[in-house]
């Protein structure tokens, strides 16, 4: 990135044509990417998979030790890879400063040499089985990653495209990564400095952006793959997955609801303050955007609060955040739902169904309700407050939603959470956390109930 604001919004290996350019404004930068006929990423997916040959013969140690070592430059202070990333990510995603920090620190923690290293043991058992053969169990078996991988990122989120990029890498597999609008910088910066480190990589992997909607180029790429993975909503992976070759395997992760549930030990005196406090964290990260994001609260009646007093609470903790984590810019469209929903909750206030806090300068807004749906706004940092009369209550009210739901915050239950947990699990859930781990998963956390890395691999198992 430079000083006059601009982004060139592609990596790939050297050596190939320059494509056409086109250039986007996105809140005072320019975004730089190619453009013109789709002929030029069939291209660059040819290329990149030719990589896969070389990226085999890199041992898997040394080949984590180069991808954390880039991953720890964003959490370094003084390094200028960091500086650039924080410099650009505000007006590309549309995030405060403060908060391009946190999202930063969170992602970027991830991708250090450890939790890379955690990740592959979690998921393949052996670094070694990815270098050759060997034993496991009564046999001996090969993991084998994708000879190319595209990867299809929505933009809700910065950073997930980085981390698309790693875990294919990880498991050896040559990528190609499509990052969404609002997630351009951090794996264009990832992929520039890999690239740069080893000779291996550069010929390994490729990061370009383009607008949504290019279904030739999404084709064009997609007929070098043999995975395609696509991030973004029901629509849009559905629209990728059925124009993926019926060969290449198709791995999606859909539009996902989570929510949370607060018991009535976590309400006492000593500790609803701490509670409300991680409620509104884990709403505020991301302003909503991501999977994670907890959109509505069932809280137990019974407590040192009742529901109506926790929603104050909430709100309050939510004021505060908001002084020391901004949240970030609206589009228009956006910005008039959040009034619709501000609007009909206030109606709803003043017929005697409910509360609503919010502040006018700001898009945190919390909604207490009585109605037990599940009612989801993908806006701002809005949440809804529900009460139950008892926990075990929960799993049913979520049926509903089965097909989305991800994870479940939780605080407070007691003896009940092992059944809570088992509950939440047959009802869809896939991941039940604290409410402050809650916005950031660790980096073996099965994606959607599956291995992350896992779901790129081959095995292949030698007998006799």
């Amino acid at each position: 990135m430079s000083a006059a604001h601009t982004i060139r919004g592609w990596v790939v290996p050297e050596g190939l044509p320059e494509p056409e350019v086109a250039e986007m404004e996105v809140a005072g930068w320019t975004v730089r990417h190619p453009d013109g006929d789709a002929d030029w990423i069939g291209r660059v997916a040819r290329r990149v998979r030719r990589g896969a040959s070389a990226l085999r013969s890199l041992p898997a140690d040394e080949l984590v030790g180069i991808l954390g070592s880039v991953g720890v430059r964003f959490l370094d202070p003084s390094d200028p890879l960091r500086r650039e990333a924080l410099d650009a990510l505000p007006a590309t995603a549309g995030v405060s400063p403060e908060m391009a920090q946190e999202i930063l620190d969170g992602m970027a923690d991830d991708w250090t040499q450890d939790r890379l290293r955690s990740a592959l043991e979690a998921d393949v058992g052996s670094l070694e089985a990815l270098d050759g053969t060997v034993r496991m169990s009564r046999s001996r078996t090969r993991a084998l990653g994708p000879q190319l991988s595209v990867q299809v990122v929505s933009g809700s989120v910065p950073g997930v495209g980085a981390t698309a990029l790693l875990r294919s890498l990880l498991v050896k597999g040559p990528t190609l990564v499509k990052p969404g609008r609002g997630d351009v910088v951090l794996p264009v910066l990832m992929a520039r400095e890999l690239a740069r480190l080893h000779p291996v990589l550069e010929e390994a992997l490729a990061v370009v952006y383009w607008p949504g909607g290019r279904t030739s180029w999404e084709d064009a790429a997609l007929e070098a793959a043999d995975v395609a993975v696509a991030y973004g909503s029901d629509a849009s992976v559905k629209a990728l997955r059925d124009r993926t070759p019926v060969t290449t395997r198709f791995i999606g992760y859909h539009h996902r609801v989570s929510l949370g549930m607060v018991g009535r030990e976590a309400l006492s005196d000593e500790r609803v303050e701490t509670t409300a406090a991680e409620v509104a964290r884990a709403v505020a990260l991301f302003d909503q955007r991501g999977c994670v994001s907890p959109q509505v609260i069932y809280v137990e009646r019974g407590g040192g609060r009742s529901p109506e007093q926790f929603a104050r609470e909430v709100a309050a903790a939510l004021a505060e955040l908001e002084e020391h984590l901004p949240s970030g810019r609206l589009d228009p469209d956006e910005a008039s739902t959040l009034q619709q929903v501000r609007g009909t909750a206030e109606l709803l206030e003043g017929a005697g169904e409910g509360e609503v806090y919010f502040d006018p300068g700001a898009t945190w807004t919390v909604v207490h309700e009585e109605d037990p749906d599940v009612t989801t706004t993908c806006v701002g940092r809005v949440v809804r407050v529900k009460p139950v009369d008892d926990l075990t209550e929960v799993p049913e009210l979520l049926a509903p939603v089965r097909r989305h739901l991800q994870t479940v915050g939780i605080a407070g239950g007691g003896t009940r959470l092992e059944s809570l947990v088992e509950a939440l699990g047959r009802v869809g859930a896939t991941r039940v956390a604290a409410f402050s781990e809650v916005p950031f998963p660790p980096a073996a956390w099965r994606h959607d109930g599956r291995g992350p890395l896992a779901v790129f691999l081959r095995w292949v198992d030698v007998e006799g």
